[in-house]
């Protein structure tokens, strides 16, 4: 049987606690070729922990390793130039979240994957749950006629992570990070927003299929903290849509960690409410209301989904791709526009054509 050869640039804490242990533990068509990360001592580790044969600092080497699939997974500023080498050694991408820092790179990368006919793959796990899949299956009835508005609360427990604080990204005080990765603007393009909105965003935008127009958005940054841990956001869609989103950090410990994801949408003819946190789903349309059965803690977040599809979608068994790179591109649009909101306390206009611009240089209204 041919394996999918697979390498991984930026090998930190998702890779090694989520990407990695689906793909071994669960698929036995795959072979781990090249690492990449910074740190010898911790290079050394990941390779001898997974395997890999060959353990490099240098990005180039994994990609010039004849891999199949590459797992992109270094801090966010470093996406773009990873994800793109990647793409244009002929690799298909598992990115992680979010895709980018500016909306004209991930543009940029969707268009330089449909040209090398390469498939990419968002880690937005939620994307690939009974959650979603059964929104979907309630959305695409009809029911809420014209979309109007939208609702969304999300908040999570890293608090400490994003005040630097803290060095565990997943709950588990063994699973270390390098909390630069979260705290540095220059490396994480902000805080809560880039975080874990991202996440809310690729549901929301997945699910409607909308894209947004504008954006006004307040930070809180206590003790002057480089990245905002709370974040509360007007924004409007295409279409006329309008929407409310607020994100929270909420402290480590508290409510078993689980995060809060609560969506409300309503239309001209019903409403949707998704509540991810109590694994609740139902429509109201026409006075009648349609409950969703649930699996217990089906919305509790994990990222399985991403790395399996990506495997599926190489190989020939799907084609179906809940995360897809242009869905990711959407996301990076709103939360460039927030951070430039927050920066300069205006309104700001998201610009949808695809031409390069700094982030902080998009139109104020």
């Amino acid at each position: 049987m041919t394996k999918t050869r697979i390498g991984v640039i930026g090998a930190g804490v998702w890779a090694t606690t989520s990407h990695l242990p689906t793909l071994l533990t669960r698929r036995d068509d795959i072979e781990l070729v090249a690492v990449c990360r910074k740190g010898p001592e911790q290079l050394q580790l990941v390779a001898e922990q997974f395997g890999f044969p060959i353990a490099s600092e240098n990005y180039s080497d994994v990609l010039d390793a004849d891999i199949d699939m590459c797992i992109v997974s270094s801090p966010a500023a470093l996406h773009y130039s990873h994800a793109k080498a990647a793409l244009e050694a002929d690799c298909h991408v598992l990115l992680e979240k979010p895709v980018t820092l500016d909306p004209w790179e991930a543009w940029d990368l969707v268009r330089i994957a449909n040209e090398r006919n390469r498939h990419v793959v968002v880690s937005f796990g939620w994307n690939f749950m009974e959650t979603f899949t059964k929104a979907s299956a309630l959305w695409n009835q009809g029911l809420l006629g014209k979309l109007e508005h939208i609702g969304v609360h999300m908040a999570s427990a890293i608090r400490e992570l994003l005040l630097g604080t803290e060095i565990s990204s997943t709950g588990n005080p063994d699973d270390e990070a390098d909390t630069r990765t979260y705290t540095d603007p220059a490396l994480s393009g902000g805080g809560y927003g880039q975080t874990q909105l991202t996440h809310a965003f690729a549901w929301l935008l997945g699910l409607t299929g909308l894209r947004g127009e504008t954006a006004y958005c307040i930070g809180n940054y206590p003790g002057g903290n480089p990245v905002e841990i709370h974040v509360a956001a007007a924004l409007s869609f295409t279409g006329g849509v309008t929407g409310a989103i607020s994100g929270a950090s909420y402290h480590a410990g508290e409510m078993g960690n689980r995060h809060q994801l609560e969506f409300r949408i309503f239309g001209d003819s019903g409403q949707l409410h998704a509540d991810l946190e109590r694994d609740r789903l139902c429509l109201w349309s026409d006075g009648k209301e349609i409950s969703v059965d649930l699996e217990p803690d089906a919305g509790r977040y994990h990222c399985l989904g991403p790395p399996l599809a990506l495997l599926d979608l190489i190989e020939g068994r799907s084609d179906h791709n809940p995360a897809p790179l242009s869905l990711g591109a959407r996301t990076v649009e709103l939360l460039c526009a927030m951070s430039a909101s927050m920066e300069s306390g205006k309104v700001v206009q998201i610009a949808h054509e695809e031409t390069p611009r700094d982030r902080l240089d998009q139109a104020l209204t």
